[in-house]
Parts: C-alpha cells; structure tokens; sequence
C-alpha cells in the first residue's frame, strides 16, 4: 500500500510504501526493545531530585554491576557508547600517556582516533579486521616497554563491524605475563548483556558500554564499570574532563542522585531490562540464547555456501554475524532488495569492507522464530538478487535450534 507523506522541510510529498506486518530490524543495534520496557519509558517523568527518584538509582545500579560482573562502581551517562570512550580515557589518563590498541575493525580505529585527539599517542597494532586481538602480540609489545610508557590497553571485546569477539581473559593474562602495570580498557558496546563479559575476573579496570545492544534500550546511556586501580589513577589524570568525570558522579549516586539532568526516562527502561535479564531470564540462560543463535546462524551461512568475515572459531561472536558476498556481488545492492521486498534492515559493511559484507545482529530481546524469520527473508532475497548461494539456510538452522 503506497502512501502519500508531506515532507515538511522540503514542502514536497514523498511516495512512501506502508508494509503489512512488522519491520525487522536486524542490524546489530540499535536493536528491538522490548514492548514491556517501551511501556516503562513511558511513564510520566519525575522530580530527579525526589526521594522517589533516589530509589530508582539505587535499585538500578547494584543490577548493572551484577551484568558487568563487577563490585566496582558503574556510573551512568546521558550519552553513547562513544561518551563512555571518552570518559574511560579521560578520567584515567594524561596529555602524552602512550596506549596500547589493537585493530580489530571500525569501531577499535575509531576509539584510536578519539585518543589521538585527545591527545595521547596511541600504538596501533595492525589487524586483518577478520580476527580479534593476538594476546602474544600485546605481549611481545608490553614485555619490550621497558620504561613504563604504555599506560593503558583498549580493546574491543566485540568487534561490531566485523563480528569478531576477542578474548579479553587471555589479554589479561598476557599483561600478566609481561609484568606491566598498564590499566586495561576494554569496549563491552556490543557485548555486553549478550556475550559472557567479565570484568573483576579479568580483571578489567574500565568497561565501557551503552545502551542500545544487550541492554535492550534505545541509544542514549553510556556506562563505565570502574576498578579500584582505575580511580587511583584518576587521582592523578590530567586530561581536561568536566561532563564525563567520574569524581561529580559517583558522589551523586551513592544517595541516589546525578550532578546533572539524568536520562529520567530512560533509567525506567533500564529498571525493567535488568528485570528482565537478571531476575526472568538469567545471564546465564542469556548468554546460551545467544549462542545457540550464533550457532545457527553460521550453519545457514555456511549452508548457503558464503563465508563469515570471521577466521577462526575460538572468536566467533554470538551477538551477530558478518557475511562476505561473492565476488562481483555488491553488499549494499543485496541489503537494498532485502529492505525494500523483505521489510528487514540489515547491517552494512563499514570502511574497508564497505559493499563487501552484510551483518545480521542476533542480539537482545529476539527468540528462535524470530531468527528463523530472519535467516528466511535473507534466503529468498539471496534467490531474488542472484546471488550464488546454496538452498537450505534455513533448514540447516532450523535442525540445529530443534535439537540443541
């Protein structure tokens, strides 16, 4: 059913085509939020300085520390994933500091770019964007900074752009064997909520994460999880920080509160998503979810006879899933006939897989039907764009869900 919309800006009308049925929205975030926590967002919005609101704080804060997996701290932004990069380096570090970071993909050369403008010199380890970060290389790095110039290492745990999970307890475990003292960041953006993330066991002195994947909300909270050793160093940063500091923060929330306008609304949403997670679900049985439909999702992919952007199957992630097209196949051609005869929105391929990949994100509130409903619609669009791909995705996932 076509309709006619008026654009307003422009002043011209737009043909717009109104499907049956509900959109599928599988990039890998943001991602669909519940209807249960949309209702609680809803709710009237109150005082941010009542007693009421008080108890909203404090009843959230110690259910994210239980999804971080941490004692530690965790402080609340009005903000992205990005804002919580900036205030991991900002409250830990100094003009000048060296960092280690490793290119796992898009969004671990973006970090690097926010920390070289910022100010800090960053050592960039190359990566093949298909394979997470090599424990021995960070390393050999550490092991040969005999003088202490590397104050940090920043990881993605996740790589969104490519779908490559890093193994951060064995990066621990390299800093452990070389002896360093460097603080250690890490990216939990996509991760987080989905994947088995750690943060006191590996021993994590920052993670950063938002909103918008795991967590089941829309974009527009940033957090930091926070070691001890982290907070001693940001005694001594010197990187200018007002906004993201954590010192305002953390004296605000021990009785509840923000030193400025918090995301009220929002924070209702965060209350009913860690419901759902901690207290209906249970991290663990999340975390399974995700893995039987990562699982299942390699198998169709496979089935059709494409390859994952992913090598190695120690870092396949369980959040979403990149996919190589054919050569002489355009990625972003492909995403077109699923959108436009399929409804479904599926991620793209950024920068130096730019019109080479599409991601599907299997992260957040989804179930079985859901992915098998997915995995269809992106078969038939496979048969309608020509691509050369093989029958029987679907079945290949829908055998694997039926049986794990």
């Amino acid at each position: 059913m076509n309709s006619v919309i008026r654009n307003t800006l422009s002043g011209k009308d737009l043909q717009v085509t109104r499907a049956a049925g509900r959109h599928f929205l599988q990039i890998p975030g943001p991602t669909n939020v519940p209807d249960r926590v949309l209702r609680a967002i809803s709710y009237p919005t109150i005082d941010h300085r009542s007693a009421e609101f008080a108890s909203l704080t404090l009843d959230i804060l110690p259910g994210l520390q239980e999804v971080f997996k941490t004692t530690s701290p965790v402080v609340i932004y009005p903000g992205s994933g990005t804002g919580a990069w900036e205030a991991a380096l900002v409250n830990t570090l100094s003009p000048g500091d060296r960092v280690l970071m490793y290119e796992t993909g898009h969004f671990a050369t973006l970090w690097k770019d926010m920390a070289e403008q910022l100010g800090l010199e960053v050592d960039f380890l190359p990566g093949d964007w298909r394979s997470g970060v090599d424990p021995d290389a960070v390393e050999e790095r550490l092991r040969a900074d005999v003088d202490g110039a590397i104050k940090a290492v920043a990881v993605v745990h996740n790589e969104t752009s490519t779908g490559v999970a890093s193994r951060v307890g064995d990066v621990r475990a390299a800093m452990d064997r070389a002896s360093h003292p460097a603080l250690l960041l890490v990216d939990t953006i996509s991760s987080l909520g989905s994947c088995d993330y750690r943060h006191d066991e590996w021993r994590v002195d920052v993670s950063i994460c938002g909103s918008q994947k795991g967590l089941m909300l829309p974009p527009g909270l940033g957090f930091n999880a926070i070691s001890h050793k982290a907070l001693e160093a940001s005694a001594e940063a010197r990187l200018p920080r007002s906004y993201w500091s954590w010192g305002p923060m953390l004296e605000g929330n021990a009785t509840g509160f923000f030193p400025y306008t918090p995301a009220t609304n929002l924070l209702f949403g965060l209350r009913e998503a860690l419901a759902i997670l901690l207290r209906e679900e249970g991290l663990d049985n999340v975390f399974r979810r995700h893995e039987r439909h990562g699982e299942a999702t390699r198998r169709a992919v496979r089935a059709w006879g494409l390859e994952l952007v992913c090598s190695d199957p120690e870092e396949y992630s369980n959040s979403l899933t990149a996919i190589l097209m054919p050569e002489g196949h355009d990625a972003d051609a492909f995403r077109e006939v699923v959108l436009d005869q399929f409804d479904m929105s599926l991620g793209a391929g950024l920068v130096k897989l730019k019109s080479r990949v599409f991601r599907i994100g299997h992260l957040g509130a989804f179930n079985d039907t859901m992915l098998l409903g997915t995995l269809g619609g992106i078969e038939a669009a496979l048969i309608s764009a020509g691509v050369p791909a093989k029958p029987g995705g679907v079945q290949a996932a829908a055998e694997y869900l039926a049986t794990a």
